[in-house]
């Protein structure tokens, strides 16, 4: 990402949207039903995420997205646009079909796997930096299927992943999980599942924790 300028609450445009898909994973530092509101308007909610990503990695904590605080940004950026410890590839559908064959087209669902790799490397760095195996990303309609997905399953959408972090439980998992602004976290004997269902229209409107 080119950053042209520092921000700071107050500002707004693409590039504060843009910032705010990246600190999303930064949204509490404790289990909180919160997020951060991926609208382009930096505001108090933005200029929290952003001390605690700076925090997290040894900078000045003080809210303002200024050139040190981009250079760390984008080393968390990769030159495909997905990120340092995702590949979009770990997010295709099981079946072979990629990104497509879902409810959104894949040009869609590749954006939204992207904005949920952002809040993968804020969990993974609160995990101590431990690989997290993605057992299951985006899924076609036919493959959410044949494995017996829920039909309106937010895998249709690329906004959710069944997560396996090296080394981690799933208690320990889904309770830092909490903190990464995922509004869905469904705890299962051998991973977690986690999604942003309330940020999307085809998500349902409330938190669904389990």
């Amino acid at each position: 990402m080119n950053w042209t300028r520092t921000m700071r609450n107050g500002d707004s445009g693409s590039d504060v949207k843009e910032l705010q898909i990246r600190v999303a994973g930064w949204a509490a530092d404790s289990p909180s039903q919160t997020r951060v509101a991926v609208d382009g308007a930096f505001g108090p909610g933005t200029e929290a995420a952003v001390k605690r990503f700076q925090r997290a990695y040894g900078l000045s904590a003080d809210g303002i997205a200024g050139p040190a605080t981009h250079t760390q940004l984008n080393a968390l950026e990769s030159s495909d646009g997905s990120t340092a410890h995702f590949s979009f590839s770990e997010f295709y559908s099981k079946d072979g079909s990629g990104f497509s064959g879902g409810k959104v087209g894949s040009t869609q669902v590749k954006e939204n796997v992207r904005r949920l790799m952002y809040k993968l490397e804020a969990l993974r760095k609160k995990l101590g930096n431990v690989p997290i195996t993605i057992n299951s990303g985006f899924r076609s309609i036919s493959h959410n299927s044949s494995v017996g997905g829920a039909s309106n399953s937010m895998h249709l959408y690329g906004v959710a992943s069944d997560t396996n972090p090296s080394g981690k439980t799933p208690s320990q998992t889904a309770e830092i999980a909490k903190t990464c602004g995922f509004s869905g976290i469904i705890k299962y004997n051998t991973f977690v599942h986690v999604d942003s269902r309330i940020e999307y229209p085809y998500g349902s409107q409330f938190w669904y924790w389990a």
